[in-house]
């Protein structure tokens, strides 16, 4: 049965894949032992091999044949495959993790990658807009991005005068509000039979992670889009000023909830910036949270995945503040009695119970105590990449490895993001009822964060010192008397000990 086969990975569930044009059939491969290679979050995988059999649905409700192979590894898959069907040529996109098309590709001489991406932005357009420059800066990058898709632009000059409404968008949460509850999608006889299968896997030996439950994020492109309406016509208008913002029991906040839709093909970039500029023009949201909205989706996003086709895994190598201890073992075991924290148990159970935590908890809660407990990079990207709903190798090794634990020194982000207990106190409200205060350095009431931030910058004095955006906080060490500073230095030696036992 010659003609052409398109091969489908799970991160490119999208009617525009390029490798569908002229295929005369389809190939899925649901892979067991990829799962294995790290300890993934269970509701990830339910979401992921709910996602594949959704989009083999959806192909071959539109007269499609689809090849839904289970097989031990892509190889197998690919192979059995092969024997059957004998196809001329397999066509395969390009996939996202850097090498792995060169590994995919050389499994057979029929497999031919095909050009393209899922992103706006192809690596070889990144490339050109890197080079020469020496520090790569997403504003930079972001502007260019409006100019190019014309997005909130007003001719030349951004719409409203400004390329830029962070000051306004890092509001702490206010009293008593509650965010509107967010799209949920119905689950299906699909999702039943992958949640039997992965329970069948589980005692066969699958290690996973964190709490099964029903499915919060979409699994078909059906789904994915009604979750973009529901985002912009119930929470973009109040997005923008509490998008930094925590707050105890409350998972989702005003977040928009489509990072996995967008990171397995369901969605399409400039579909999601679109939708939310048409609110602003229409009235129905203000500019303030639409630009931090689509600055996510077209400026960050399209950055870090540009950063790491560049770069690769080779963002792992430098260590630069010579981190090498391992996460800490109630991150690991996503669980929050494991912590007097209000903050980490709060966001732990938020993880256990949804696979999920917005980009804050993210990096000043667990990216900043892993950064200043010297958790090691390779170690942390794993973890946020098995952890979390969205997480892939091109998204956690640039926003783990070079934001959040600053392993680079500064080619990515020009300073750690480090901060004390204080942070935390200003952007939730998490510290009133925590046994914990986030104003003491040192005694058994003390914040770790704010004991852990002082050490930090102490044990890395001298390089920290030559950044020129941290020299103040790096001279404020010079306030702190010698017998407090050692007393800093115990009590953080100490929290490094509990958080690795």
């Amino acid at each position: 049965m010659p003609g052409r086969t398109a091969w489908i990975l799970a991160d490119q569930l999208s009617a525009g894949n390029p490798a569908l044009d002229g295929a005369d059939r389809v190939l899925i491969v649901q892979s067991s032992s990829r799962p294995g290679r790290l300890r993934f979050h269970r509701q990830k995988l339910q979401l992921v091999f709910s996602a594949m059999r959704h989009f083999a649905e959806d192909l071959e409700g539109r007269g499609i044949d689809v090849d839904y192979r289970r097989a031990p590894t892509l190889a197998a898959g690919l192979e059995e495959h092969l024997i059957e069907f004998d196809p001329e040529t397999v066509a395969l996109l390009e996939p996202n993790t850097v090498g792995a098309g060169q590994r995919l590709a050389g499994l057979d001489p029929r497999v031919e990658l095909v050009e393209g991406t899922l992103f706006l932005t192809d690596p070889a357009d990144f490339d050109r807009w890197a080079e020469g420059r020496k520090l790569l800066r997403m504003e930079d990058f972001y502007r260019e991005q409006r100019r190019k898709y014309d997005l909130l632009m007003d001719g030349d000059e951004p719409a409203g005068g400004r390329w830029n409404y962070d000051p306004e968008n890092r509001e702490p949460p206010p009293d008593g509000i509650t965010p509107p509850r967010p799209y949920r999608p119905r689950e299906d006889g699909i999702d039943a039979e992958v949640r039997e299968e992965l329970g069948r896997m589980e005692a066969e030996g699958l290690a996973t992670t964190g709490e099964d439950g029903p499915r919060i994020f979409p699994a078909s492109r059906d789904q994915a889009l009604r979750a973009l309406d529901s985002f912009v016509a119930k929470r973009l208008p109040t997005f923008g000023p509490y998008q930094d913002a925590m707050v105890e029991g409350e998972r989702f906040m005003w977040h928009a909830l489509l990072s996995s839709s967008l990171n397995l093909g369901l969605l399409d970039p400039l579909e999601c910036a679109e939708a939310a500029e048409a609110a602003w023009r229409d009235g129905e949201a203000p500019i303030e949270s639409v630009e931090g909205f689509v600055r996510q989706v077209i400026g960050w996003r399209e950055y870090v995945w540009g950063v790491y086709r560049l770069r690769g895994r080779s963002m792992l190598e430098p260590n630069e503040l010579k981190a090498d201890r391992p996460v800490p073992g109630a991150i690991m075991a996503l669980d929050p009695e494991e912590t007097s924290m209000a903050c980490l148990a709060d966001t732990l159970a938020g993880v256990r119970d949804t696979a999920y935590a917005h980009h804050i908890e993210r990096l000043m809660l667990l990216g900043n105590l892993m950064l200043t407990l010297g958790v090691d990079p390779t170690e942390a990207t794993d973890w946020f990449h098995s952890a979390f709903i969205d997480g892939y190798e091109w998204v956690m090794v640039p926003n783990v490895a070079g934001m959040a634990l600053w392993a680079d020194g500064g080619k990515m982000m020009t300073k750690p993001y480090a901060a004390t207990g204080r942070y935390v106190d200003r952007m939730s409200d998490y510290c009133g009822d925590c046994r914990y205060s986030p104003k003491q350095r040192t005694g058994p009431d003390a914040c770790p964060l704010t004991t852990l931030y002082w050490d930090f910058l102490d044990r890395n004095r001298q390089l920290l010192g030559a950044n020129h955006r941290m020299k103040m906080q790096v001279r404020n060490l010079d306030r702190i008397d010698e017998e407090e500073m050692s007393a800093i230095r115990e009590q953080a030696a100490g929290l490094r000990s509990e958080f690795n036992a």
